[in-house]
């Protein structure tokens, strides 16, 4: 933080851009200081604390092994055949229910991103927003302790979840914006690198905790009431309580504010308008707007190889739940350490060159286990294990990308708009996906379809210059 004038020190310089002309970018204001160990690895942690909400209560434990089984079904329905179609449309029911809490989480998302990150900007109080999204996301998580398996409550399940997915889309916006405080030109890569990493292996660490307990039956706890999922979603709570505390402890804020920006609520989205309309037509800011325009087509891309990946697995290559799980742990942690270590070369080469490589690896990887499908499970193993080596670094790499181009005092909004260009583009994979199968009749198709998104946003990616002043 920067000292008094009182101290004798040259006072920091205000965090802000030019209202024409862009004349800094946000990690100019640091040069060549390095940020403290302390609080790069402060940083990192927030990922690392959240992410279990991703990995264990949003995909793989919660809502698939709880909220959209038998559990929330009435009685007379669950007592059917697995197999019985009333059974299997009441299931498919609870999952559709699933699917339209996160449609509107989705829609929330796209509307208030952007705003609340141009309202932190202009009060300067990223850290403040940072602790509402964080403290709401670990709320909602422990709301899911009263998630009882009745079909009564199975709404409440939904609300929880989804409402904690927009939480936790706000917290990580102002998350995302600190980062420009701790880093610089030649950091700011091995930094973005080393919190998707943490967040990567933290997600896993938690899930193997928690398949440990599945795997020796709870060791002992009763099942009834739902006890063994209600006390997983209290220990995500917790485990994001605990290692979320050195980002608000250590971590500054990356901008003192822009007062003059400051209008009511409903006046931010006339602003907003502006600022995106103004991004295109200012030379200086240009840049920002394509490379929001192609990341949000190949980060659709990077999101339905995990979205999809279980479903290939399970559909056309026949794993098991075991198979599934050994699967998940062993593509998550790889997926975190060449994060890291792709970081590091996100500062030397720059982060087009690794997004453009990671996406160019996975367009390869994907045709190989499309093209050699009935090579056997060996064919996915491979090959969906190099797609996940190469997720991490992109999605660490579009975060520097976006760092470096940010203007400074514009963090939380540019990221809110990056988080908003994202969910504008999600149908993106999932349309392709869809649409193949269904011309098909085939799952493998869908393969395609993910792959064909990839390559859109790289071809959109080859035009976008590194820099805004080029």
């Amino acid at each position: 933080m920067s000292e008094s004038p009182q101290s004798g020190a040259v006072p920091e310089p205000a965090a802000t851009a030019n209202s024409g002309a862009v004349g800094v970018i946000g990690l100019d204001l640091r040069g060549e200081t390095p940020a403290p160990k302390k609080q790069v690895y402060s940083w990192a942690l927030w990922d690392w604390a959240t992410q279990p909400f991703n990995t264990v209560i949003l995909t793989f434990i919660f809502t698939a092994l709880y909220l959209t089984t038998e559990a929330f079904l009435p009685a007379e329905i669950a007592g059917l055949d697995a197999k019985d179609p009333i059974r299997e449309a009441a299931e498919a029911d609870l999952a559709s229910g699933l699917g339209l809490g996160s449609t509107i989480a989705g829609v929330a998302i796209l509307l208030i991103a952007p705003v609340l990150g141009q309202r932190a900007d202009a009060a300067g109080r990223q850290k403040l927003w940072l602790g509402i999204g964080t403290g709401a996301l670990v709320a909602c998580m422990l709301g899911l302790w009263f998630v009882e398996p009745t079909p009564t409550l199975f709404w409440l399940g939904v609300a929880l979840i989804s409402a904690g997915s927009v939480f936790g889309e706000i917290a990580a916006v102002n998350s995302n914006a600190m980062l420009i405080g701790i880093a610089n030109p030649k950091t700011v890569g091995r930094i973005s690198g080393l919190g998707w990493g943490f967040g990567y292996i933290g997600g896993i660490l938690a899930l193997v905790l928690v398949v440990v307990f599945y795997v020796f039956d709870w060791f002992g706890l009763p099942d009834d009431a739902g006890l063994p999922f209600r006390i997983i979603a209290v220990a995500c709570a917790l485990w994001a309580i605990v290692f979320s505390i050195p980002i608000f402890l250590n971590v500054p804020e990356p901008s003192l504010g822009r007062p003059e920006r400051k209008v009511g609520f409903f006046a931010s989205y006339g602003l907003l308008v502006k600022d995106v309309v103004g991004l295109y037509r200012n030379p200086d800011t240009r840049q920002t707007f394509w490379f929001l325009l192609s990341s949000a087509v190949f980060r659709d891309g990077l999101g339905g190889v995990f979205a999809f990946g279980a479903v290939i697995a399970s559909q056309v290559f026949d794993f098991g739940f075991l198979d599934l799980v050994i699967f998940g742990i062993a593509a998550n942690l790889i997926a975190g350490v060449s994060t890291i270590i792709a970081g590091r070369y996100d500062d030397r080469f720059g982060p087009k060159r690794i997004i453009l490589v990671s996406l160019a690896a996975m367009v390869v990887a994907g045709l190989a286990v499309f093209f050699l499908v009935d090579a056997g499970t060996v064919v996915f193993w491979i090959g969906g294990l190099v797609l996940c080596a190469f997720v991490g670094p992109a999605q660490a790499a579009s975060r520097s990308f976006l760092a470096r181009i940010t203007p400074a005092g514009r963090e939380g909004e540019i990221f809110g708009l990056y988080a908003t260009t994202g969910r504008a583009a999600s149908w993106m994979a999932s349309g392709a996906w869809t649409l193949l199968i269904v011309l098909s009749g085939s799952t493998s198709y869908g393969i395609l379809g993910i792959v064909l998104v990839l390559i859109a946003g790289f071809l959109l990616l080859l035009p976008v210059k590194a820099t805004q002043r080029g």
